[in-house]
């Protein structure tokens, strides 16, 4: 067998030249992947393990320019190499995720609307369809191997792989079904009725359409029967069984009364403003659902009357975790509309009938990291799914009769991902147990070790920072995609056994490597109710800077996100900033406040019914830190962020105004009933039944409070947060008579920016506003 050696790569300057140093200035910042470089993504494997193929960008490629195929042999020193659009589609079927077959020799894909047939190991690929106009998705073998069944758009097909011919299994129809022309009724059921008994022809004509439709009915004796839906109901889900012999549907209606947002776009093409339509508002009518299971052979859907925990149809999610290897019971997930439980349901195929096996509830909202991980084990091995039910996502096993309830992972600590292994022996999984800063990779082996222990896990990444790897076919080897919190995520290839490894792409420039990036240290606040709260810190003297009195908050997006850890920040923009703000004399803080996204259920909670709250007080106890380790006015604190960073921006100027001397609220949600209904429901309930709790969390309510300088930035196109708080904030605020505010607008920028331009703008003017107002030394 040949050895694998790995080494790591060092990337220096050719000898006798030097690297442009990186200018640290907010135009050269906010060219942003143009610099800092892009991450490899979409990683996978050759089935003989000879090659990775990702997608990717070299250094210094201009912002606009969208990823590329790329290709690297899996071997030390290797290059990576760009592949034609020719080679790209040619091996497009090999990185395409797909189901195996039973003996795990085959996979079948669907790639770009057509059905391909890997083999394996050695890769050979065979293209089963070819069509326009229509795509065929959701391929999977039934368990003999001889078929693939396949979704072609509303209906399920089976192609025979051995001897040819495709056969229709469903004859789904949208609805409402047509009338029986014989139950005319009134004067038209009157007139038939005369024609008929007056004239020998009408006779004879209904004689030959009888003769006609029965002809008919045996020659479509095999088809499938049609179904129709209700009116205006669409199909979500269709999940066919591996026999092929039942299917899982789940329909949904939409409100008649319905509205959907629509958000004005200036700057067009055609010189006319053009309506984009973007979403409803959090409450609003809600779309119902039901889920019935159809049997093939009859093509009798058994529509199930009520899941546990229905509220007329209305969910906050329902959606299929997949069939078991018989084909017997499919395993359904379904989310109460109250956000309050969330089960775990097995659904049988031969009488539909439902049964709990799992049910988690919150007096909060159900949540968490790797929601929505989980399935079926081999065989008649039961469950497996990702809960957070001891406080932490942890990975659970049990029965397929929701008996002997295994707990096969545990600790302060989370899942943040979970899959099966090809051969379903092992989960891959990626946690934070070393550190709620660090991300590694682990095979933890599904089987329980003699005498009823659980099994051990093997930690396969062992360097401090983020890891997210993808496992060679043959197990011996793994793509890692790896980032510290000073560089950004490079791939490397490592061998499992032993640890080698090496770097296989360098992203970012030579000039941008060039400087000094440091790794900003993670620190503890104490918060006012005894609680630890991480944080980076970003002080002058780590940039070789000198104090210059004042400090600056960034808050980050999204709520439950991790943004405090040892590896590459999605803000890398707002990293180099701060570096910027440090090199100006400013201490930065960036806090992972309540709400935020590796710390348990109880801090992802600790934000119900009061989003403004707890959040926002542990900023506040940020700047106590300030000022009792820097001796920091709290007047010359800023605090700035995007989305939900400027949402608490506003929350802070408008409700703890002593405590901060300026805000830059980005993009923000100033009014949490104009937001959608996934994010907000859960957190603040609906508007009409909980009016109290978005009367306090809504920025709106509040801008009485404003007393230092506001800067508001919003991009005019954002289909997410609408252009439109901001409209209703500054209309606020002009009635209030309020001051030393300002509005900056983006007029082709969505909700999150793409233009080096537009960032530019936006940062200078951030920078400005904490240089002039905080009154730094």
């Amino acid at each position: 067998m040949r050895r694998v050696l790995l080494v790591s790569i060092l990337v220096v300057a050719p000898a006798g030249s030097a690297a442009a140093q990186f200018e640290l200035t907010v135009p050269r910042i906010m060219r942003g992947p143009e610099t800092v470089g892009r991450e490899p993504v979409r990683i996978g494997w050759s089935p003989d393990a000879q090659w990775i193929y990702f997608s990717w960008l070299p250094p210094g490629t201009e912002w606009k320019e969208t990823l590329k195929p790329y290709k690297v042999r899996a071997q030390a020193g290797a290059t990576p190499v760009r592949m034609s659009p020719a080679e790209a589609d040619s091996v497009a079927p090999l990185m395409a995720a797909g189901s195996y077959s039973a003996d795990r020799k085959r996979r079948v894909v669907s790639v770009r609307g057509d059905l391909y047939i890997v083999e394996l190991p050695g890769g050979a690929v065979r293209r089963l369809t070819a069509t326009s106009g229509v795509n065929e998705v959701n391929p999977r073998f039934d368990q003999q191997g001889r078929r693939v069944i396949f979704q072609r758009e509303n209906n399920i097909f089976a192609l025979d792989i051995v001897q040819g011919g495709v056969q229709q299994l469903t004859d789904l129809r949208p609805g409402p079904a047509p009338e029986d022309s014989s139950l005319t009724q009134g004067q038209r059921g009157f007139l038939e009725r005369e024609q008929r008994a007056l004239l020998g022809a009408i006779a004879d004509r209904r004689w030959r359409d009888s003769v006609d439709k029965s002809e008919r009915a045996q020659r479509n004796a095999s088809a499938p029967k049609p179904v129709y839906l209700a009116r205006g109901e669409q199909l979500a889900t269709l999940d066919p069984s591996p026999t092929g012999t039942a299917v899982l549907l789940i329909a949904e209606t939409p409100a008649t009364d319905r509205r959907i947002a629509v958000v004005p776009s200036y700057v067009t093409i055609t010189g006319y403003t053009e309506d984009i339509p973007a979403r409803s508002k959090v409450g609003d009518a809600p779309t119902r659902q039901r889920v019935g299971m159809l049997t093939v052979a009859t093509g009798a859907v058994t529509w199930i009357s009520k899941l546990p925990g229905d509220s007329g149809g209305v969910f906050g999610g329902v959606g299929s975790m997949g069939w078991n290897d018989a084909g017997t019971s499919v395993l359904v997930r379904a989310v109460t509309r109250d956000y309050n439980v969330d089960r775990l349901l097995r659904i049988d195929a031969d009488s539909a009938r439902t049964r709990e096996l799992y049910a988690l509830r919150d007096s909060a909202w159900v949540g968490g990291a790797c929601q929505q991980c989980g399935g079926w084990l081999a065989g008649s091995q039961g469950i497996w799914f990702v809960s957070e039910e001891d406080g932490y996502a942890q990975l659970y096993t049990m029965d397929a009769d929701g008996g002997s309830k295994r707990q096969r992972t545990r600790g302060k600590w989370e899942v943040q991902g979970a899959e099966l292994t090809s051969d379903r022996t092992q989960w891959l999984l990626h946690t934070s147990e070393v550190s709620p800063f660090e991300r590694h990779a682990y095979l933890l082996p599904v089987a329980e070790s003699v005498g009823g222990s659980g099994a051990v896990s093997s930690r396969l990444t062992s360097d401090v920072g983020g890891h997210t790897v993808v496992l060679a076919p043959d197990g011996k080897l793994l793509a890692d995609v790896f980032s510290t919190a000073n560089r950004p995520p490079e791939l490397f290839l490592q061998v499992i056994k032993g640890g080698a490894r090496g770097q296989l792409t360098t992203s970012p420039t030579a000039e941008w490597l060039s400087h000094k990036w440091i790794k900003p240290e993670i620190i503890s606040i104490p918060a006012s109710d005894g609680v630890q709260v991480p944080a980076r810190i970003y002080r002058p003297a780590d940039v070789g800077a000198e104090a210059n009195g004042a400090a600056v908050i960034f808050v980050h997006g999204a709520g439950y996100l991790h943004n405090v850890h040892n590896f590459w920040s999605s803000y890398f923009r707002e990293y180099q900033f701060h570096h910027l703000l440090a090199s100006k004399g400013f201490v930065v803080l960036d806090v992972d406040y309540r709400g935020s996204a590796g710390y348990g259920r109880d801090w992802r909670t600790a934000i119900y019914r009061w989003m403004g709250g707890r959040d926002l007080q542990d900023q506040v106890d940020a700047v106590r830190y300030l000022q009792q380790n820097f001796a920091i006015n709290p007047e010359r604190v800023g605090i700035y962020g995007g989305s939900y960073g400027g949402f608490i921006t506003l929350m802070a100027l408008f409700t703890e105004p002593k405590w901060f001397g300026a805000g830059a609220a980005l993009r923000p949600v100033t009014d949490w009933a104009y937001y959608n209904h996934g994010y907000t429901a859960d957190i603040l309930n609906e508007p009409q039944d909980d009016s109290t709790a978005y009367r306090k969390s809504s920025p709106i309510y509040f801008a009485e409070g404003l007393e230092d300088p506001l800067l508001i930035l919003h991009g005019m196109v954002d289909v997410n947060v609408h252009y439109q708080d901001v409209v209703r904030l500054s209309q606020r605020l002009i009635e209030l008579g309020k001051t030393d505010w300002w509005v900056a607008s983006y007029p082709v920028e969505d909700h999150g920016f793409v233009r080096p331009d537009s960032w530019t703008d936006e940062y200078r003017r951030i920078l400005e506003l904490f240089l002039t107002r905080l009154k730094p030394k």
